[in-house]
Protein backbone atom coordinates (compact mmCIF):
# COMPACT_ATOMS: atom_id res chain seq x y z
CA UNK A 1 0.00 0.00 0.00
CA UNK A 2 0.96 3.46 -0.85
CA UNK A 3 -0.48 6.34 1.42
CA UNK A 4 -0.02 9.87 0.08
CA UNK A 5 -0.26 12.32 3.11
CA UNK A 6 0.88 15.66 4.79
CA UNK A 7 2.65 15.12 8.12
CA UNK A 8 0.73 18.03 9.96
CA UNK A 9 -2.59 16.78 8.22
CA UNK A 10 -4.93 15.59 10.87
CA UNK A 11 -6.89 13.62 8.05
CA UNK A 12 -3.40 11.71 7.16
CA UNK A 13 -2.18 11.62 10.77
CA UNK A 14 -5.91 9.90 11.79
CA UNK A 15 -5.03 7.08 8.57
CA UNK A 16 -1.52 6.56 9.88
CA UNK A 17 -2.46 6.16 13.11
CA UNK A 18 -5.34 3.44 12.29
CA UNK A 19 -2.28 1.52 9.98
CA UNK A 20 -0.50 1.58 12.74
CA UNK A 21 -3.00 0.02 15.46
CA UNK A 22 -3.33 -2.73 12.86
CA UNK A 23 0.47 -2.91 12.49
CA UNK A 24 0.00 -2.60 8.47
CA UNK A 25 3.08 -1.76 6.49
CA UNK A 26 3.26 0.56 3.83
CA UNK A 27 4.93 3.61 1.36
CA UNK A 28 4.71 6.91 2.95
CA UNK A 29 4.58 9.00 0.20
CA UNK A 30 4.63 12.93 0.93
CA UNK A 31 2.87 15.70 -0.46
CA UNK A 32 3.22 19.09 1.22
CA UNK A 33 0.54 21.18 1.57
CA UNK A 34 2.02 24.63 2.20
CA UNK A 35 3.98 24.24 -1.00
CA UNK A 36 0.40 23.07 -3.25
CA UNK A 37 2.38 19.97 -4.03
CA UNK A 38 -1.04 18.04 -3.86
CA UNK A 39 -1.83 20.11 -6.90
CA UNK A 40 0.27 18.76 -9.00
CA UNK A 41 -1.27 17.08 -12.53
CA UNK A 42 0.01 13.84 -11.29
CA UNK A 43 -1.84 13.60 -8.47
CA UNK A 44 -5.16 15.36 -9.10
CA UNK A 45 -5.53 13.16 -12.43
CA UNK A 46 -6.14 10.08 -9.66
CA UNK A 47 -7.68 12.17 -6.65
CA UNK A 48 -10.62 14.12 -7.39
CA UNK A 49 -10.85 16.46 -4.61
CA UNK A 50 -6.95 16.70 -4.54
CA UNK A 51 -6.60 15.92 -0.53
CA UNK A 52 -4.93 14.16 1.18
CA UNK A 53 -4.71 11.75 2.62
CA UNK A 54 -5.15 8.81 -0.40
CA UNK A 55 -4.26 5.37 0.60
CA UNK A 56 -3.30 3.10 -2.76
CA UNK A 57 -4.59 -0.43 -1.77
CA UNK A 58 -1.98 -3.28 -3.30
CA UNK A 59 -4.25 -4.33 -5.84
CA UNK A 60 -4.25 -0.65 -7.20
CA UNK A 61 -7.16 1.11 -6.42
CA UNK A 62 -7.30 4.69 -4.91
CA UNK A 63 -9.22 5.62 -1.87
CA UNK A 64 -9.93 8.82 -0.66
CA UNK A 65 -11.40 10.67 2.65
CA UNK A 66 -10.09 9.44 5.86
CA UNK A 67 -13.34 8.23 7.43
CA UNK A 68 -13.95 5.65 4.40
CA UNK A 69 -10.00 4.38 4.63
CA UNK A 70 -10.04 3.35 8.02
CA UNK A 71 -13.43 1.99 7.52
CA UNK A 72 -11.83 0.18 4.72
CA UNK A 73 -8.61 -1.00 6.42
CA UNK A 74 -11.06 -2.45 9.47
CA UNK A 75 -13.15 -4.10 6.87
CA UNK A 76 -10.26 -5.80 4.79
CA UNK A 77 -8.13 -6.16 8.43
CA UNK A 78 -10.00 -6.87 11.35
CA UNK A 79 -7.70 -7.48 14.11
CA UNK A 80 -7.38 -4.97 16.04
CA UNK A 81 -10.80 -3.71 15.32
CA UNK A 82 -11.37 -0.01 15.43
CA UNK A 83 -14.64 0.20 15.16
CA UNK A 84 -16.68 -1.80 18.40
CA UNK A 85 -18.44 -5.69 17.71
CA UNK A 86 -21.60 -4.40 18.82
CA UNK A 87 -24.18 -1.95 16.73
CA UNK A 88 -24.78 0.58 19.46
CA UNK A 89 -21.07 1.08 20.26
CA UNK A 90 -19.95 1.22 16.66
CA UNK A 91 -23.23 4.07 16.77
CA UNK A 92 -21.44 5.82 19.27
CA UNK A 93 -18.10 5.88 18.08
CA UNK A 94 -18.94 6.89 14.61
CA UNK A 95 -20.38 9.63 16.30
CA UNK A 96 -17.81 10.85 18.20
CA UNK A 97 -15.12 10.46 15.34
CA UNK A 98 -17.73 13.10 13.42
CA UNK A 99 -17.68 15.52 15.67
CA UNK A 100 -14.34 15.80 15.22
CA UNK A 101 -13.71 14.98 11.48
CA UNK A 102 -17.12 16.55 10.61
CA UNK A 103 -17.94 19.83 12.56
CA UNK A 104 -14.10 20.80 14.59
CA UNK A 105 -11.91 20.05 11.52
CA UNK A 106 -13.48 21.08 8.23
CA UNK A 107 -13.84 24.87 9.53
CA UNK A 108 -9.77 24.95 10.92
CA UNK A 109 -8.19 23.27 8.10
CA UNK A 110 -5.48 25.10 5.63
CA UNK A 111 -7.51 25.30 2.92
CA UNK A 112 -10.20 27.80 5.28
CA UNK A 113 -7.32 29.38 7.25
CA UNK A 114 -5.95 30.39 4.22
CA UNK A 115 -8.97 31.60 2.47
CA UNK A 116 -9.08 33.95 6.22
CA UNK A 117 -5.75 35.27 5.84
CA UNK A 118 -5.44 35.54 1.88
CA UNK A 119 -8.85 36.36 0.36
CA UNK A 120 -10.60 38.22 3.40
CA UNK A 121 -7.57 39.79 4.93
CA UNK A 122 -8.51 38.59 8.61
CA UNK A 123 -4.51 39.31 10.26
CA UNK A 124 -3.01 36.74 11.99
CA UNK A 125 -3.92 36.96 14.87
CA UNK A 126 -7.64 37.07 14.05
CA UNK A 127 -6.93 33.61 12.39
CA UNK A 128 -5.76 32.39 15.09
CA UNK A 129 -8.93 33.50 16.68
CA UNK A 130 -11.20 31.92 14.59
CA UNK A 131 -8.99 28.36 14.73
CA UNK A 132 -9.48 28.88 19.08
CA UNK A 133 -12.62 29.54 19.33
CA UNK A 134 -14.37 26.98 16.63
CA UNK A 135 -11.80 24.19 18.04
CA UNK A 136 -12.57 25.11 21.90
CA UNK A 137 -16.26 25.20 21.03
CA UNK A 138 -16.24 21.91 19.48
CA UNK A 139 -13.81 20.12 21.96
CA UNK A 140 -16.15 21.49 24.72
CA UNK A 141 -18.76 19.88 22.56
CA UNK A 142 -16.75 16.47 22.51
CA UNK A 143 -16.35 16.75 26.44
CA UNK A 144 -20.46 16.81 27.03
CA UNK A 145 -20.93 14.07 24.94
CA UNK A 146 -17.93 11.85 26.58
CA UNK A 147 -19.59 12.90 29.97
CA UNK A 148 -22.86 11.66 28.38
CA UNK A 149 -21.39 8.19 27.54
CA UNK A 150 -20.14 7.73 30.19
CA UNK A 151 -22.84 7.76 31.85
CA UNK A 152 -24.90 5.26 29.37
CA UNK A 153 -21.87 3.35 29.94
CA UNK A 154 -22.18 3.17 34.14
CA UNK A 155 -26.06 2.58 34.28
CA UNK A 156 -25.77 -0.39 31.74
CA UNK A 157 -23.23 -1.83 34.29
CA UNK A 158 -20.02 -1.49 31.74
CA UNK A 159 -16.75 -0.40 33.14
CA UNK A 160 -15.53 3.28 32.63
CA UNK A 161 -14.10 4.03 29.53
CA UNK A 162 -10.29 4.00 29.39
CA UNK A 163 -9.90 5.11 25.77
CA UNK A 164 -13.28 7.29 24.30
CA UNK A 165 -15.37 4.53 24.30
CA UNK A 166 -14.66 0.75 26.27
CA UNK A 167 -10.98 -0.28 27.04
CA UNK A 168 -9.41 -0.20 23.72
CA UNK A 169 -8.33 2.91 20.65
CA UNK A 170 -11.23 3.66 18.31
CA UNK A 171 -11.65 5.03 14.85
CA UNK A 172 -13.20 7.83 17.40
CA UNK A 173 -9.86 8.22 19.42
CA UNK A 174 -7.69 7.75 15.48
CA UNK A 175 -9.35 11.59 15.35
CA UNK A 176 -8.81 12.70 18.43
CA UNK A 177 -5.45 12.48 18.93
CA UNK A 178 -4.94 14.80 15.39
CA UNK A 179 -7.16 17.60 16.98
CA UNK A 180 -5.75 17.97 20.35
CA UNK A 181 -2.05 17.81 18.44
CA UNK A 182 -3.18 20.59 16.02
CA UNK A 183 -5.15 22.59 19.15
CA UNK A 184 -1.76 22.22 21.10
CA UNK A 185 -0.06 23.88 17.95
CA UNK A 186 -2.28 26.83 18.21
CA UNK A 187 -2.45 27.18 21.91
CA UNK A 188 -5.76 26.12 21.80
CA UNK A 189 -7.24 26.32 26.17
CA UNK A 190 -7.42 22.97 26.93
CA UNK A 191 -8.09 22.97 30.29
CA UNK A 192 -11.60 21.73 31.95
CA UNK A 193 -11.65 18.60 29.54
CA UNK A 194 -10.90 15.68 31.69
CA UNK A 195 -12.29 12.83 29.63
CA UNK A 196 -11.11 14.27 26.63
CA UNK A 197 -7.68 14.58 27.45
CA UNK A 198 -7.71 11.49 29.27
CA UNK A 199 -8.11 9.91 26.65
CA UNK A 200 -5.80 11.64 24.59
CA UNK A 201 -3.23 10.90 27.10
CA UNK A 202 -3.89 7.18 27.59
CA UNK A 203 -3.42 7.14 23.55
CA UNK A 204 -0.41 8.69 23.39
CA UNK A 205 1.46 6.19 25.95
CA UNK A 206 1.01 3.25 23.15
CA UNK A 207 3.41 3.03 20.46
CA UNK A 208 1.43 3.19 17.73
CA UNK A 209 0.40 6.56 18.16
CA UNK A 210 4.05 7.80 18.72
CA UNK A 211 4.49 6.14 15.38
CA UNK A 212 2.41 7.96 13.83
CA UNK A 213 3.23 11.22 15.27
CA UNK A 214 3.89 13.95 12.86
CA UNK A 215 7.42 13.79 14.34
CA UNK A 216 8.34 10.59 13.51
CA UNK A 217 7.15 10.65 9.96
CA UNK A 218 10.11 11.29 7.30
CA UNK A 219 9.45 14.65 6.03
CA UNK A 220 8.57 16.75 9.15
CA UNK A 221 11.38 18.98 9.03
CA UNK A 222 9.97 19.72 5.63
Amino acid sequence: MKLFNYFRSSASFRVRIALALKGLTYDYVPLHLVRAEHRDPAFTKRVGDALVPALETDDGHLLTQSMAIIEYLDETHPEPAVLPADALGRAHVRALAQMIACEIHPINNLRVLKYLRNDLMVDESGKDAWYRHWTRNGLEAFERQLALLAKEREAAGLPASKYCWGDKPSMADCCLVPQIFNAQRFHVDLEGLPLTMAAFTACMALPAFQKAHPSACPDNEA
